[in-house]
């Protein structure tokens, strides 16, 4: 089995930012709700030439500059959006097209805010059994095509915005565990209907306001916490591992409080938690790899730390990674592993 080293990391926010301050003219809302709430100061939108799959190429080809990899090196893309340019061809399949990655597969998740999860932990494992040597993950998304900007509830929340992460084979670094779990019975909590869904007697599809994200703040909020931390909790037992082992905690930025809840529900340190979520909203998608990215620039990832990946997101489906980092392939001095039960904290 194939160890997975990263390889390469971009991040792409388009130009246009809006600003709490501009949303209070839209709706009936503040700046100082806004942040108290979700704290969110403002978010990116995305402009109206602008895609999923042009945001997508932006972020790739950083990641591919900083890996030093030719796109034709590339085995496979895997793409991670709720908001893809059209119903086919896939958002990877045009991102593939623009960089010339000629010898590549290519292929599009839909899981909502898991789906960059979903995605990375699929491209773990494609290396991991020696299928393929370097899969591109690219999570990108425009909802601010989908944000119903007259909905004060939802559309103080979501922005637009891409990350991307270059996987290779190495002999050490990759997931030590993982979980995905999904319960479409809450799909209520958080959904948006489309074009090819059910049709009334007249023929006609949902309306409008249907087709645009429908959230279920307070429920969602409180299954949120728990999802994510018993997923932490789930994934360190399968890797052997205790709260305490946590180097990292890398979530998905949904709301300043839910990250909150979740480390404290895990005994985890704030400290210990990237947080991006101020500056960008809730990119859906793409708020993991942008967060990954920028956090590994800034230094926050050491060889061999133990990064606790963990999402959740329509569906609704929710899940985490334990991931040994490395960049180099190459296992540094291995540090003890902590004590304290697996489900501790």
């Amino acid at each position: 089995m194939n160890g997975t080293r990263i390889a390469g990391l971009g991040h792409y926010l388009p130009e246009r930012v809006l600003s709490n301050a501009d949303i209070e003219r839209m709706v009936d809302t503040s700046d100082q709700w806004i942040r108290d709430r979700t704290g969110i100061e403002q978010r990116h939108v995305a402009a109206p030439h602008e895609t999923s799959s042009s945001l997508g190429y932006r972020a790739a080809l950083m990641a591919l500059e900083q890996a030093r990899v030719n796109p034709e090196d590339i085995d496979l893309i895997i793409g991670a959006t709720t908001t893809p340019d059209g119903l086919f061809p896939s958002a990877a399949s045009l991102i593939q097209d623009r960089l010339g990655a000629v010898n590549a597969g290519a292929y599009d998740v839909n899981a909502a805010c898991m789906g960059f999860l979903s995605a990375f932990s699929a491209a773990t494992q494609y290396i991991a059994t020696g299928a393929y040597q370097r899969v591109l993950v690219v999570g990108t998304e425009v909802l601010s095509r989908i944000v119903n900007w007259q909905d004060r509830g939802t559309c103080v929340l979501f922005g637009d915005g891409a990350g991307a992460v270059l996987l290779e084979a190495a002999p050490y670094g990759g997931p030590l565990g993982f979980v995905l779990h999904s319960d479409g019975s809450r799909k209520l909590y958080l959904y948006a209907e489309g074009p090819c869904g059910p049709r009334d007697a007249e023929g006609n599809g949902a309306p409008p306001h249907l087709c645009m994200i429908n959230m279920d703040g307070p429920a969602l909020f409180k299954f949120a916490v728990n999802a994510m931390a018993n997923a932490v909790r789930e994934a360190l037992g399968k890797s052997q591992l205790s709260v305490a082992d946590v180097d990292v905690l890398l979530p998905h930025q949904a709301n300043l409080r839910i990250i909150q809840g979740t480390a404290k529900s895990l005994g985890i340190p704030e400290d210990k938690a990237v947080v991006t979520i101020h500056r960008y909203g809730n990119t859906s998608s793409a708020s993991i790899p942008i967060a990954m990215s920028e956090a590994a620039r800034a230094g926050r990832f050491e060889e061999g730390a133990r990064i606790a990946i963990c999402s959740f997101g329509g569906g609704l489906a929710w899940g985490s990674m334990i991931y040994e980092w490395s960049t180099t392939g190459v296992a540094p001095e291995r540090r003890p592993v902590a004590a304290a039960s697996a489900s501790g904290g």
